[in-house]
């Protein structure tokens, strides 16, 4: 993983999500250069630096996109404004909960995202799924050639949200496909918890009923080819609704997560790396729970033990052979227990692959490909 700061995997981590999405490296370079004495103080002291030195850059260029709109120049103006969501992304994600900044922040790169991707004439369509009295937000990509399609249905993991699901090609890839996808906010994170109040839950099938009930009215939907793919935390949730939820047709996690509860028991201890500053404020933000204590209570449920051997359906597990944040044994944790399903595959990423740290964080295009290949021929298989 390209390590900007070369003793803080956190603040590094962030630099290459926002490449990964599109940002460019020049823009980057002058956004934490002057930030490279602080972030050896540690993850959480500096971020407020962080978050001035990136919004500083999409303000920036949501001003030359105006200029750009002046001129008839949307285009221009779309490509400008992607990369100030993703800079805006990155700065919101870098704070405590709670922030007095965080939520202009996160409310610009909403608006970026959207006229950006109405400017740049995209395939992306904003929809609402009512849920528990809030909404789970989510954009979809309609598969080329028309028609009902099957759907590739993408949640995120602890600390994403749907843009950054969107934003790195995955959906433009499935849809070259004949897949179509859905990026969504589940509960616990983007809008949801944001605007909702929608706190994260271990039994994701819940939720996921919900979207499926949803994608059952659309014409353009093939109602039997709904599968779930999760990154990240998503590689609990993914898994856990596939086993509780029968009309998922298939399953893939991008880093398995097999047992997050004993995760956070050696996040204690502090074992392996973290994906965001101020940590255990997070965690409690994003599932509850007023003390640490609480919040151990309420993550010892987020394991997946006991429950795959009812997914019936094919299921493909990925991993990074260098994964910092949660181990590979995980992934074969999670593939020796799929004894049911009719297709199961582990891949591990490797050095010859690329794609080797937490959820592709060093070089995702292999995975991401790899992961739409096999979703592609799978669901061509359930035809």
């Amino acid at each position: 993983m390209f390590a900007y700061f070369p003793k803080n995997y956190v603040w590094s981590l962030s630099v290459n999500i926002a490449m990964i999405m599109g940002g460019e490296i020049g823009e980057i370079d002058e956004m934490c250069k002057p930030l490279l004495d602080v972030a050896v103080q540690g993850d959480d002291a500096g971020t407020r630096q962080f978050l001035g030195a990136w919004r500083a850059m999409a303000d920036k260029l949501v001003a030359q996109a105006q200029e750009d709109k002046a001129r008839s120049r949307g285009l221009s103006a779309g490509r400008k404004l992607k990369r100030a969501c993703v800079y805006y992304m990155i700065a919101e994600r870098m704070q405590a909960p709670g922030d007095a900044d965080r939520a202009a922040c996160y409310r610009a790169m909403l608006d970026c995202f959207a006229e950006s991707t109405a400017l740049s004439v995209e395939n992306c369509e904003r929809v609402e799924i009512p849920y528990e009295g809030g909404v789970i937000a989510g954009y979809f990509t309609k598969a080329e050639g028309g028609g009902p399609a099957p759907m590739l249905v993408h949640v995120n993991g602890l600390d994403s949200c749907k843009e950054m699901l969107y934003s790195p090609g995955g959906p433009a890839g499935l849809a070259k496909r004949g897949v179509s996808s859905l990026c969504i906010d589940q509960p616990g994170t983007g809008e949801a918890i944001r605007f909702h109040g929608l706190k994260a839950i271990y039994n994701s099938e819940l939720w996921a009923g919900k979207v499926i009930d949803y994608l059952e009215t659309r014409a353009d939907v093939d109602a039997k080819r709904i599968g779930l793919w999760g990154i990240s935390l998503g590689g609990y949730f993914c898994p856990r609704a596939v086993a509780m939820e029968p009309r998922f047709a298939l399953g893939v996690v991008f880093g398995a997560n097999h047992n997050w509860a004993e995760v956070q028991e050696k996040r204690l201890r502090r074992e392996g790396d973290r994906p965001v500053p101020h940590y255990w404020d997070h965690v409690r933000w994003v599932w509850g729970g007023d003390s640490i204590e609480e919040f151990m209570k309420i993550s010892s449920k987020v394991h997946l033990n006991g429950i795959l051997d009812r997914v019936r359906v094919p299921f493909l597990v990925t991993h990074g052979e260098n994964d910092r944040q949660i181990g590979i044994e995980y992934a074969y944790q999670t593939y020796d227990q799929l004894v049911n399903s009719p297709k199961r595959e582990l891949k591990i990423f490797d050095k010859y692959t690329g794609c080797i740290e937490h959820a592709g964080a060093d070089t995702q295009a292999y995975g991401a490909d790899y992961i739409n290949d096999w979703v592609a021929e799978t669901f061509a298989e359930l035809k």
